[in-house]
């Protein structure tokens, strides 16, 4: 285990600080948690530490999205509250003027509702959208002759408040992703991902994973993307700022424009918390907290269906994409620096088939398109938050519906999965409940 971890098994284990910081560190950690977990205010307000939230917005504060710093989950019947998931809106550019701006900004917004629908607002403004999800369900048959039953989210966008979306635009459902290991991701040396990358499968084994280019707003350049379900984000700074950007309506130095577009008058004349509502230094210390969130100690290592599970995970391809391990470099605090670490990911981006195509591209990334997700921690998702689904949207309702529906790139993974007897499929859900 990297010297960072915590044993903690309760339903705060994802939200403790990394065992080895210094009292000192340690103290900076929990100012940062105070400003993740407590909710934002419109301004003006007396609370001049904590306004600026909104006009539009989805959350009032971090954690109400990333639930005890972990997953959030779809609304689970209809009329229910969309709470820690939002609707990314997006088109791919098709001029030379919107591939400029889509090198910046990931994608070509639409021209009334942006880059997001925000289903909450401050009082006088119009919320952009209620979001809701019908679900519908598809049997998936076995080798063996059993079947699971899969779902999948139809998105429903209803009271829009400026009509439809413009034509083209397409919509891709989200839920939080658990804050699990930041820091430590950030401190892989590019190299070690970059000798991943395999873009044209020229080993031939059908994968053909690679980083995204991404905009990193505070430098002004173009470089590789690791935060993010496609990726889309270079830092752990940013992918805070972008957040509380969209998601809350905070401005920053780095976004300092909210997602208020021309059409919508209220949310542009409604007042503000000022030209950073979010502090460059509030913000250096929410991210001092999300890059040291301690990774939780695995569950199990040596019972026999879990080194069995181990075994067949590797033998079917599932580690082609989920590499076990990395060793991190320099590193923001010497904390994370020179770790061993075990996330099963390779920050990569991989086509996963039509199945869980959103259709919305992000810099690089196409519709298709997914960076692998960390699995670490993975047997405390829902303990930490019971309702958490899997899958970029919520829709796997436990991980064998998770592995089902991988497709394209890891079609064979999932084929290989499926052809197993029941026993030997319960052993490698065994280790994944390990992590």
């Amino acid at each position: 285990q990297p010297r960072t971890t915590a044993v903690v098994p309760t339903r705060d284990a994802l939200s403790q600080p990394a065992a080895n910081l210094s009292l000192e560190a340690r103290a900076r950690f929990f100012v940062g948690n105070s400003f993740f977990t407590a909710a934002w205010v419109a301004a003006p307000a007396s609370t001049t530490a904590r306004d600026g939230l909104g006009p539009l917005y989805n959350a009032a504060a971090c954690q109400n999205c990333h639930i005890k710093d972990g997953r959030g989950h779809p609304p689970e019947t209809p009329g229910a509250a969309a709470v820690s998931f939002l609707v990314k809106v997006g088109r791919a550019p098709t001029n030379a003027d919107e591939a400029a701006l889509a090198r910046r900004i990931g994608a070509v917004p639409d021209p009334v509702y942006g880059h997001q629908i925000q289903d909450r607002a401050v009082a006088g403004v119009p919320p952009e959208a209620q979001v809701g999800v019908h679900w519908r369900e598809q049997p998936f048959v076995f080798a063996d002759g059993t079947k699971a039953m899969l779902r999948q989210p139809e998105l429903q966008l209803k009271a829009m408040a400026y009509g439809p979306l413009a034509a083209g635009q397409a919509v891709s459902a989200r839920v939080a992703p658990p804050m699990t290991g930041l820091g430590l991701l950030e401190a892989i040396p590019l190299q070690q991902l970059q000798a991943l990358e395999d873009p044209n499968d020229a080993d031939g084994n059908g994968i053909s994973g690679r980083l995204n280019r991404v905009w990193n707003a505070s430098t002004g350049k173009t470089v590789i993307g690791r935060f993010g379900w496609k990726a889309s984000q270079p830092t752990v700074r940013q992918q805070a700022a972008l957040a509380a950007n969209l998601d809350m309506g905070l401005s920053s130095v780095e976004f300092a424009q909210g997602d208020c577009t021309a059409e919508q008058r209220a949310c542009l004349s409604a007042p503000n918390g000022g030209v950073a509502e979010l502090p460059p230094d509030i913000l250096d210390t929410i991210t001092f907290y999300a890059e040291h969130l301690a990774v939780p100690a695995r569950r199990w290592i040596d019972p026999p269906e879990v080194r069995a599970g181990e075994a067949r995970f590797a033998a079917i391809g599932c580690a082609a994409c989920h590499v076990p391990a990395f060793r991190t470099g320099a590193a923001s605090s010497a904390a994370l620096a020179g770790q061993a670490i075990r996330p099963y990911s390779d920050l990569l981006l991989h086509d996963l088939g039509p199945g869980l195509a959103d259709g919305v591209p992000e810099f690089a990334a196409s519709g298709s398109e997914w960076r692998t997700p960390p699995l670490w921690g993975l047997h405390l998702a829902q303990r930490v938050n019971p309702h958490a689904g899997f899958l970029h949207d919520g829709r796997a309702r436990n991980l064998e519906e998770a592995i089902l529906w991988h497709g394209g790139e890891a079609e064979s993974a999932r084929d290989g999965y499926a052809a197993l007897p029941k026993a030997q499929r319960e052993e490698l859900i065994w280790f994944l409940k390990s992590l």
